[in-house]
């Protein structure tokens, strides 16, 4: 029985993802911080019958790391979901804030990878999964900590899927829109809207950003379904983009220059900058 070991999995796209390998003929071995917040997944698998193991792992600690893989065989299949957010501009984000988002979001992942990687190149076979987001390649505004983090992951996956072509080892990168998770409400810089920030423009545009995605916000088992598909693919894809949301931003931003870009942000009225996204992103900004 082939094994995928998941990160982040106590709710959203961890916990489905977990549920989706395990139907797919997979052990599973589902990891979280906190395993006082497992028992809804682990009813959800004896429900099913499905082989699922609980395990705990804080992948922003290197001995929790450790000590995990000390007891496992390297997994046939690797997904990093374990991430926090937070909205802010990055004049309002303090250091720690955004060293731990980075901590979760990026060195996290480059753990664990760096812990499997030695195996699955030495068996010549494997498959991480690293899930970032549209902001992985949409640099959010009043999200900067989050989006550079996935840029960084992005960047990562990319390199290393060049490196590990030689060793039959793929990587993937998923990149969901908004989804119905909680990632944000397990944020590290906060989220706020403050009416007398000069920075008050930006925030409540993103605001509508963000209510724009959850008019028909995507669903975490649609992402769990494209992760387990592309896990099984016979031509794994490296980026696999999940809601209509998240391509129309990655696709706009490649549309437009960067000077073009930058100056989305200029000195526009609301009507002036939600007539110019929808041209740009085709998103309607209400």
């Amino acid at each position: 029985m082939p094994s995928a070991l998941i990160t982040g999995t106590s709710t959203g796209i961890g916990y489905e993802t977990s549920l989706a390998f395990a139907r797919a003929g997979y052990r599973t071995l589902a990891t979280m911080r906190n395993l006082a917040k497992a028992e809804p997944l682990r009813a959800a698998a004896e429900r099913e019958g499905l082989p699922v193991e609980l395990l705990a792992l804080d992948v922003t600690e290197t001995d929790s790391v450790a000590r995990l893989m000390a007891g496992l065989e390297t997994p046939d299949v690797l997904v990093n979901n374990a991430g926090i957010g937070g909205a802010a501009p990055l004049e309002r984000v303090p250091e720690a804030d955004h060293r731990a988002i980075f901590e979760t979001n990026y060195f996290g992942a480059v753990r664990m990878m760096q812990a499997v990687l030695p195996g699955m190149r030495e068996r010549e076979s494997g498959h991480i999964v690293n899930v970032s987001s549209g902001a992985g390649r949409y640099a959010t505004p009043n999200q900067v900590p989050y989006a550079a983090s996935k840029h960084a992951l992005e960047a990562a996956s990319e390199a290393l899927a060049h490196e590990m072509a030689p060793f039959g080892v793929h990587v993937t990168i998923i990149e969901p829109g908004v989804i119905q998770t909680a990632v944000f409400e397990n944020s590290a810089a906060m989220t706020y809207f403050d009416k007398k920030s000069p920075y008050v423009d930006l925030m409540r545009r993103s605001g509508k950003l963000y209510k724009a995605g959850l008019q028909n916000p995507g669903l975490p088992e649609d992402v769990a379904s494209r992760i387990v598909e592309a896990v099984q693919s016979e031509r794994p894809p490296l980026r696999v983009i999940v809601g209509e949301d998240a391509r129309k931003l990655i696709e706009g931003r490649r549309s437009v220059s960067d000077e073009e870009f930058v100056a989305l942000g200029g000195k526009l009225s609301d009507e002036e900058f939600a007539k110019r996204f929808k041209q740009i992103f085709g998103i309607e900004l209400r």
